[in-house]
């Protein structure tokens, strides 16, 4: 004889711990690392220019 009563809660469980699981953090965006070594190459050349000059 099969059991006809099925027990929701597992589903149910296992949907609450899915929804509640920590997200995971986006990666660190690279923009300021890169911004940086333009202005300080920027800076450079113009230290070897007024240098030169």
């Amino acid at each position: 004889m099969s059991d006809n009563n099925v027990d929701p809660s597992g589903n149910t469980e296992a949907f609450r711990a899915f929804t509640h699981a920590p997200q995971p953090e986006p990666a660190a965006s690279k923009t300021p690392l890169i911004v940086t070594g333009v202005v300080v190459a920027v800076v450079v050349v113009a230290l070897i220019v007024w240098l030169v000059s």
